[in-house]
């Protein structure tokens, strides 16, 4: 299942529609205005909150938790060691991990867990302008989950590169 978001809207104070690839509302994104650090939401379309994505204020390398009620479900941080591409490891709470590679600023990425694709990031298959695909390839996969991871890395390489 691909589910379709925009670029350039994850402002805080802004909220914005996923749409899955039919068009209909998958997910609202709610950026938190007035908190001391960079948070948003991912809702249902009855506005139940499913994941919240939260920037780490005193982390050594740029850090950011993605949350299920109110317990930390992952930490996303940038591999030290990454030469040509972009390459990130979300470790779950539950002690595996999943990487994250390819040329993030370009919309153009994968999440992997064990070498199996997860999902796939990309802007090719779009006409529409300041969009990108987040492409859902495992039936048993949490959609939700994967769009915080999408949106997680590209928040942490807009920062690393000065744009956020």
């Amino acid at each position: 299942m691909k589910y379709l978001v925009r670029d350039k809207i994850f402002g805080i104070g802004d909220d914005y529609w996923i749409e899955d690839e039919h068009g209909r509302h998958a997910f609202l994104v709610d950026g938190k205005a007035l908190r001391l650090r960079d948070t948003l939401e991912i809702k249902d379309p009855a506005g139940r909150v499913l994941i919240t994505l939260r920037a780490k204020m005193l982390s050594i390398r740029d850090a950011m938790t993605i949350e299920r009620d109110d317990q930390t479900l992952a930490t996303v941080r940038k591999k030290r060691l990454s030469l040509l591409r972009n390459h990130y490891r979300v470790s779950l709470a539950e002690g595996t991990e999943l990487d994250v590679t390819g040329r993030v600023l370009n919309r153009e990425f994968s999440v992997e867990h064990d070498g199996e694709l997860l999902a796939r990031i990309s802007r090719k298959w779009l006409r529409v302008r300041d969009t990108y695909a987040v492409d859902v390839v495992r039936n048993d996969a949490d959609p939700a989950l994967l769009i915080a991871v999408a949106v997680c890395v590209i928040r942490m390489a807009e920062r690393e590169r000065g744009d956020g």
